[in-house]
């Protein structure tokens, strides 16, 4: 296959390339996908102020010009959904079919952002004083900085990149360095589309270009998806020189299974949260409560559903779940298996690294039962498939076992009691709920966001992402 050769996109030219840095295919390591520079301070500075020369004619352009480039990149995104996700399943290791999806998704995303461009999102209001028109208008920021994972390499930053287009601001883009190739193919496809010349930049590299991003005085505005830790220091930065900062920064999202569900149901959707896309989801339910009646029965067949997934590379037929998406990430996860392991947990399946033909990262689906909510398994992010059982009397304690730890992305109960339903809706801690069905899977029209340690700013996608991306001016105009 062909290892590609990157460079960063700066003021409208393709420069910087060469071979510092390389990403590994994780289902054969022999498999080099690309090679890359690892950017620097200077070309953060050069990039920021291609963005600042480009944003006042980009913010001052009518709508309509927005709208189109973005509905050209969405087309040109269906039409290369195979490829594109073939290249995404290659460098990060989800299966075909799910890097194919997640192409998808981007274009319905910048397709729906093309739409948004256009709407008016200003209020005429009565002034309390007679004689004087009052009105709201929404204006762009300016430069913002973007800081994308590698576990939705198109997904995420299509969601962030498309409204920032949108509403007039100008781009700068650091992906994660363990997905450059897939990144830069959608910077590509964004500057084939016509974006004029600095409006979206790409800097690849490793942490320091993130940090130079954050540190920088024009740059306006912070969109970060990552973990915890780095989420504070972005926070902290951004906060100290009063720029605008929104982070998503994971979860440790329970799934609530009442003694009153199908069990075949709770089966499938837990198995659905929790190992497919190898766990590798922020929202995927990794914790899983289950009332003590059906617990044992549950556990049995959870762990029979997990030994019958397919664990293979990410291009070969019939594979269900991929590898881990690098050598650090399939240590992670095979540490917490361990821990949890020593802590009293039992391995119900599972738990250990595969070896298959090609060499890679792949692991075993692992169920851990018997584990107490106070486990590290149960209270840190561990970004595998790896999925843990906690026993509850009945649905008050699984609530409040829910509601525990520092996260508060997603949330799901597969119940048929109404009033439990409606309960947990109400109480439980999360910025998103999911009524029987996986914690994992939302809409791109909707807002995506969690409380407490999950999440910090505004809520991302759909008709909220207007208010990260835009600021507000009142107008009062007299006679």
């Amino acid at each position: 296959m062909e290892t590609h050769s990157l460079g960063h996109l700066i003021g409208g030219e393709w420069t910087g390339a060469d071979d510092a840095l390389e990403s590994r295919n994780p289902s054969n390591t022999k498999d080099i996908v690309a090679r890359f520079p690892d950017g620097t301070a200077e070309d953060v500075n050069r990039a920021v102020a291609a963005a600042q020369q480009a944003f006042p004619a980009w913010s001052a352009a009518s709508p309509e010009v927005r709208a189109d480039l973005l509905d050209k990149i969405a087309a040109t995104l269906f039409e290369r959904a195979a490829e594109l996700g073939e290249l995404l399943a290659r460098e990060e290791g989800k299966i075909r079919a799910e890097g194919m999806g997640e192409t998808l998704r981007a274009a319905r995303i910048f397709r729906y952002f093309a739409g948004e461009a256009l709407r008016r999102h200003g209020l005429t209001l009565e002034s309390t004083r007679p004689g004087l028109d009052v009105a709201t208008y929404r204006e762009a920021l300016g430069v913002i900085g973007l800081i994308t994972p590698w576990n939705f390499p198109i997904a995420i930053p299509a969601w962030k990149i498309a409204p920032a287009l949108a509403f007039g601001n100008a781009v700068v883009l650091k992906p994660a360095n363990i997905t450059p190739a897939v990144a830069s193919a959608l910077a590509r496809i964004i500057d084939e589309c016509g974006a004029p010349a600095g409006v979206f930049n790409l800097v690849l590299g490793r942490g320091d270009v993130g940090r130079a991003l954050v540190d920088h005085a024009d740059v306006a505005a912070i969109s970060f998806t990552g973990s915890q830790e780095v989420g504070a220091a972005v926070g902290k930065a951004a906060v100290a020189r009063q720029a605008r900062v929104q982070m998503e920064m994971g979860g440790k999202n329970p799934l609530v299974i009442l003694a009153d569900a199908d069990l075949d149901k709770a089966v499938a959707i837990a198995a659905d949260g929790g190992f497919l896309q190898t766990g590798q989801r922020c929202t995927a339910s990794s914790r899983v409560i289950v009332e003590d009646a059906i617990h044992d029965r549950f556990v049995e067949a959870l762990a029979q559903k997990a030994q019958s997934l397919k664990v293979g590379g990410a291009l070969a037929e019939g594979t269900q779940i991929g590898p881990a998406s690098s050598k650090t990430q399939l240590e992670q996860n095979l540490r917490y298996v361990g821990i949890a392991r020593d802590e009293g947990g039992r391995i119900a399946t599972g738990g250990e690294r595969l070896e298959l033909e090609t060499p890679g990262y792949f692991m075993q689906p692992t169920l851990i039962a018997d584990t107490r909510p106070d486990m590290r398994i149960n209270g840190e992010e561990v970004f595998g498939p790896v999925v843990s059982t906690i026993r509850a009397k009945n649905y008050e304690e699984a609530l409040e076992i829910a509601n525990m730890g520092d996260f508060g992305l997603s949330a799901g109960i597969v119940s048929n009691n109404a009033r439990h339903i409606r309960d947990f809706r109400k109480r439980i801690r999360a910025g998103m709920v999911m009524v029987n069905l996986p914690t994992a899977g939302v809409d791109y029209h909707v807002p995506f966001g969690g409380t407490r340690g999950s999440s910090y700013g505004p809520r991302e996608q759909g008709y909220a992402a207007v208010e990260f991306y835009t600021q507000i001016k009142t107008v009062y105009t007299g006679d």
